[in-house]
C-alpha cells in the first residue's frame, strides 16, 4: 500500500491509517453531536461498539478500498443514529418502538424480586450496587432502577419526589 519492504509497510498503515481513521471519527463527531458516543438507549450503545469495531478494521486495511468502506460506514451509522435520535425527540410512538424501559427493582426498602427475574439481574448485584452507592440501609433506599442503558441507579435519602421514577416501570409479584 506504502512501500514495498513489508514490515515497514506494516509500520506505515498502522501509524498513517489509524491516524486518518481517527480523525474522521471525530470530524463526524463533530458534524453529528456529542450524544453521539451516549448511552442512552441500545442503539447508541450498538453504534458506539460497532464504531469502534470499524474504526479497527479501517486501521488494519491493505487496500484504499478496505479503508474506504469501514470510514464511510462510521458516517453512515452515526449518521442513523443522528436520525433516529431526531426522530425519537419527535415522536413518542418511535421512541417506545426504540427505547428500552426503564425498571423499578427496589422501592422504599423492598427488593421486588418478579423485577430482577424479569430483567435477569441478580439480587448480589442489586447488593452490590447499593453498597457502591453507600447505602447503608434497605429503609434508606428510596429506588433502585434499571435504567435504559443497563446502568443501575441507587436513589437514597429522606424523600423521592415521583418525578424521578417518570416512565420506570414497575413489576411486583
Amino acid at each position: 500500500m506504502f512501500f514495498d519492504h513489508i514490515p515497514l509497510d506494516i509500520l506505515a498503515r498502522a501509524l498513517f491509517l489509524s491516524a486518518i481513521a481517527l480523525t474522521w471519527v471525530i470530524f463526524v463527531v463533530r458534524v453529528i453531536g456529542l450524544r453521539t458516543f451516549s448511552k442512552m438507549t441500545a442503539f447508541d450503545f450498538v453504534a458506539t461498539v460497532a464504531t469502534g469495531s470499524l474504526l479497527a478494521g479501517a486501521c488494519q486495511a491493505t487496500t484504499w478500498p478496505e479503508f474506504a468502506q469501514p470510514t464511510l460506514a462510521i458516517s453512515a451509522l452515526l449518521g442513523a443514529q443522528f436520525v433516529i435520535a431526531r426522530i425519537r425527540q419527535a415522536s413518542d410512538q418511535f421512541e417506545k418502538v426504540v427505547q428500552n424501559e426503564p425498571v423499578i427493582l427496589m422501592r422504599d426498602g423492598e427488593i421486588f424480586d418478579a423485577a430482577l427475574s424479569e430483567t435477569r439481574v441478580a439480587r448480589a448485584d442489586l447488593i452490590a450496587k447499593l453498597r457502591e452507592a453507600n447505602a447503608l440501609r434497605f429503609s434508606e433506599v428510596r429506588a433502585v432502577v434499571l435504567e435504559t442503558t443497563g446502568d443501575i441507579s441507587v436513589l437514597h435519602g429522606d424523600t423521592l419526589e415521583e418525578g424521578i421514577l417518570e416512565g420506570a416501570r414497575v413489576i411486583k409479584d
